[in-house]
């Protein structure tokens, strides 16, 4: 057990996904990123979370043969709650900047590349806290700042800017709040590259998790998503794309090293021009 979390903690996750010839998708936000509770923000304060990722896939239903992927991305997160209201919500504000290594071998191409991803800048979040539910509403803005290149490539970076709008809700059904259902919602606009005449289409993102408390601050649950290009895009050259995942979660409260620690599993299914590849998170928050 302890060799399998340090192999984790060594290897903590990227989710990067080719799209079709290209090793590069069409969005920023990683589909998968939020799991039990999605929507529910923490209390004023001061925090740090760290989202580590892993991604890799061989399975490319709409694509080349003989595809492989690999990625492995850290993107600390430094999230500063307020006790400032607005429409009763409290005001909050966070920044990431992502790092990782991506491997990505296709047919006439293969390539690594270990550096910076593209800066997230939320400027807005409100985070609604009521008694059988909590609401989360925000708005970030990613920008060009990792290095991209035009397809194929294995860089980070997307070379466009995206705006991304949040909405969604966390539901306790009982008294006690040993059970909770949440929807996370993200819609992203991008803009034109810089490294090709294309504009991606709009994406949607919908996360989803339900769980139950089996001891306090000991959280188990099934989480998932659908991520899908639901606007047609100018230039790309290719269709929309659309993937699912599914799978387990555990999260809690880890006393020994001060922070709440979450651990899921998520396999892709029924993918359109998006390989089906495995991710697994691990996501570790420190409150100052």
């Amino acid at each position: 057990m302890k060799r399998l979390f340090k192999s984790i903690v060594i290897a903590v996750v990227a989710l990067v996904i080719a799209s079709p010839g290209s090793g590069q998708a069409q969005n920023h936000y990683p589909a998968g990123a939020e799991g039990i509770k999605a929507a529910s923000l923490p209390p004023p304060g001061l925090y740090f979370r760290d989202y580590n990722f892993v991604y890799w896939a061989d399975d490319f239903p709409d694509g080349p043969p003989n595809f492989e992927v690999f990625a492995y991305v850290n993107a600390p997160r430094l999230i500063w709650m307020t006790d400032c209201k607005i429409l009763g919500a409290n005001y909050g504000m966070d920044v990431i900047v992502p790092f990782g290594y991506t491997d990505v071998s296709l047919p006439g191409f293969s390539d690594d590349e270990f550096g910076f991803g593209d800066v997230q800048f939320e400027p807005l979040l409100l985070a609604w806290h009521q008694k059988q539910w909590d609401f989360a509403l925000a708005y970030a803005i990613w920008a060009p700042t990792g290095k991209s290149d035009a397809a194929p490539t294995a860089k980070l970076g997307k070379g466009f800017w995206s705006h991304m709008f949040t909405a969604g809700a966390t539901w306790y059904p009982d008294e006690e709040k040993t059970w909770s259902a949440s929807v996370l919602n993200r819609y992203e606009i991008h803009t034109e590259s810089n490294d090709a005449p294309m504009t991606p289409g709009d994406t949607l993102t919908v996360e989803m998790g339900l769980a139950k408390s089996v001891r306090p601050g000991l959280d188990v649950g099934l989480v998932g998503y659908w991520q899908e290009q639901i606007t047609d895009g100018k230039g790309d050259g290719s269709p929309d794309e659309r993937v699912f995942g599914l799978g387990p979660e555990i999260a809690g409260r880890c006393p020994a090293i001060g922070m709440h620690v979450s651990l899921r599993y998520l396999r892709e299914f029924d993918a359109r021009q998006r390989p089906e590849g495995n991710t697994v998170t691990l996501t570790l928050t420190h409150r100052f």
